[in-house]
């Protein structure tokens, strides 16, 4: 009885030090979080309402056509993911044998098993 105290003990002691360990951890980071924060500049204030960044015309800006496509490129190429085999850069089934061990570990796991003689 007196080892299942000691281990009770040592669970408690163990557990505790570590959630200590991670919560001075957890304190650190948020304070250099607080502490890391650029400070404003002159020119983040002069910076326009997102209101007032349409040009004269009704036009978008520059920075906003360029955000749009690389919004339309991402999608794209996450499409061609989900295409058809021809329109992917690579086979389906390829890339299932990607390396020796995933291959060793299925084939492993395809054969039965026989005890040796």
């Amino acid at each position: 009885m007196e080892n299942l105290g000691f281990g009770l003990t040592m669970t408690v002691l163990g557990m505790g030090l570590v959630f200590t360990v991670l919560a001075l951890i957890w304190g650190m980071l948020n304070l250099l979080t607080r502490f890391d924060r650029p400070e404003p500049t002159a020119a983040d204030e002069a910076t326009p309402a997102p209101e007032a960044v349409l040009m004269a015309d009704g036009q978008l800006t520059p920075d906003e056509v360029a955000a749009i496509a690389v919004a339309v490129a991402v999608h794209a190429a996450a499409l061609r993911r989900e295409a058809a085999p021809a329109m992917r850069s690579y086979w389906p089934g390829s890339l299932l044998f990607a390396s020796r061990w995933v291959a060793a570990g299925r084939t492993r796991q395809n054969q039965s098993w026989q005890r040796r003689r």
